[in-house]
């Protein structure tokens, strides 16, 4: 095996329509650093596949059969080591998209999107960077009625009040989609530092990702005031 093989990206596709699988492996497939490692038609084939194939980043869809993405999500992120999720769709406002997103999905493209932004999506994951704005988020989130709202941001604040105020400035920095850079130049801290702060916030409340922590912010309510 050579080196760009060992350092390629690994991609298990899961989508109920064997033309799209098709036609997504062989896009995903002409890319040097992305070796797809396996296909799926419904999220029950996840898990096993998944163990087996040891993938990077999961292309998941959400409509399918029997087991949906989202279930296959959250089922999915729960565990250890869990590869990264990437949720493809045709919908950017659907309460799926954003439940996938609060389990832990690093993002989703529409199926739409160009071959070449579906691409680079795949390497941003595997890099650990969500592929998603915050104004997408927060238009998301604004499209989709969620009836549990009071409930949540109940929830969210209580679990935001494990942060101490450096780290809950700067969580609200991320909920208003500023990069690290930004927040630094903001809070006169180095972006190395910066750094250090998400790190510790994402491990104090036990989250995957930017996304989430963005998600939590606004859930709480802190981008309203």
């Amino acid at each position: 095996m050579t080196g760009s093989q060992t350092m390629a990206v690994r991609v298990l596709i899961v989508d109920d329509d064997p033309l799209l699988r098709a036609g997504l492996a062989m896009m995903l497939g002409g890319a040097d650093d992305i070796a797809v490692v396996g296909e799926a038609g419904d999220g029950t084939e996840v898990l096993p596949l998944v163990e087996q194939q040891v993938p990077d980043v999961v292309l998941m869809d959400i409509r399918m059969p029997a087991m949906d993405g989202l279930a296959a999500t959250e089922v999915l992120r729960a565990r250890p080591d869990a590869p990264e999720v990437l949720i493809l769709t045709t919908f950017d406002a659907d309460d799926h998209v954003l439940r996938a997103l609060r389990a832990g999905a690093a993002g989703f493209v529409l199926k739409d999107t160009p071959p070449a932004e579906i691409v680079e999506a795949v390497r941003r994951v595997a890099q650990g960077h969500p592929v998603l704005s915050s104004a997408v988020t927060r238009r998301l989130i604004a499209r989709v009625a969620d009836p549990e709202d009071e409930r949540r941001r109940t929830r969210a604040r209580s679990r935001l009040a494990q942060l101490n105020d450096r780290e809950r400035e700067i969580a609200v920095a991320v909920g208003q989609g500023r990069s690290n850079a930004e927040i630094g130049a903001a809070l006169h801290l180095s972006v190395s530092t910066v750094k250090t702060h998400v790190s510790r916030i994402l491990a104090k409340l036990d989250l995957n990702n930017r996304v989430q922590i963005a998600l939590l912010a606004h859930d709480a309510g802190l981008l309203d005031e």
